[in-house]
């Protein structure tokens, strides 16, 4: 394989079209055929595989992948010794980071970690788990589950420990939370060894980059106005901005142009009290990325 490739895993599966979204967003382009797991990508430097984001870690760490995007729970659950590129805060659904949870019945006497000491615990974060209950001298038997783990309390099994983003799933199963024993984000890491090429490590400082300014855009948009000059402090007083507004002087007028970044749940509120401080031509317009 060519040095000047970086061999990139993607995850496939719950995380892959939010992944897919975030690199359009950063300037990539992927592409990929319903049962393909070489997705082609619009850039010659970069060859991506997809995989399940449990096994991703392992591969890199491995040093079969030069790099991969997996959850922080995954890379602890591999124990897998790779160099942390970037924190990306993203997830299937929303921007927020998931969590790694204890569940049992919402019914059960099972109130702590204590309490689960002799007790039956389903999880494909064994590792993860069995480290967990370690740390709080609690016995149990961790055993693997293949899927659908919320359905297995409390018949097969006294308690779960997944993954949860909203909820939802374990509140729809009449689960209740006992005990968050990780909050994990996504995060780009790399091999050791590739790290140490220096064409991977500014491929991938370069991609971090890109992917941390299209996350920093989202939920925030650009606004323009016009104004005219005795307008300016009336407007200022109201107007957020993530440093400073821009204020630009218009050709041969005595108006002024002001441009800002904001978070777009704060536009819905303010264009109207813009507009009665003076504010004129007000334009709010989508961002791709923010780079600091």
């Amino acid at each position: 394989m060519s040095d000047r490739v970086l061999r990139l895993g993607l995850p496939k599966g719950s995380l892959q079209e939010s992944t897919f979204q975030l690199f359009k967003r950063a300037g990539f382009n992927i592409s990929v055929r319903s049962r393909s797991y070489f997705p082609s990508i619009d850039d010659p430097e970069i060859e991506v595989v997809l995989m399940r984001a449990q096994e991703i870690p392992r591969y890199v760490n491995e040093g079969v992948l030069d790099a991969g995007l997996s959850g922080l729970d995954w890379i602890l659950e591999n124990e897998a010794d790779v160099v942390e590129v970037a924190d990306l805060n993203y997830s299937k659904q929303t921007t927020n980071p998931i969590r790694v949870v204890i569940a049992v019945a919402e019914n059960s006497n099972i109130n702590n970690v204590q309490d689960l000491q002799g007790k039956r615990i389903a999880t494909e974060l064994v590792r993860l788990t069995r480290n967990y209950l370690a740390k709080n001298n609690v016995t149990a038997n961790v055993e693997f589950s293949y899927g659908a783990t919320e359905v297995k309390v409390p018949h097969l099994v006294d308690a779960i420990v997944d993954i949860t983003e909203t909820g939802s799933s374990l509140r729809a199963n009449k689960l209740k939370i006992i005990d968050t024993i990780l909050v994990s984000t996504t995060r780009l890491h790399a091999n050791k060894q590739a790290w140490e090429n220096p064409f991977i490590k500014e491929k991938l400082k370069n991609l971090a980059v890109l992917l941390e300014g299209a996350l920093r855009a989202d939920s925030k948009v650009g606004l323009k106005m016009n104004l005219p000059k005795s307008k300016l402090e009336d407007v200022l007083a109201i107007l957020p901005a993530m440093k400073h507004p821009t204020v630009s002087q218009l050709i041969n007028s005595d108006w002024l142009a002001v441009e800002v970044v904001l978070p777009e749940k704060q536009v819905r509120d303010l264009i109207p009290a813009l507009r009665k401080a003076g504010a004129q031509d007000i334009i709010e317009y989508p961002l791709n990325k923010v780079i600091p």
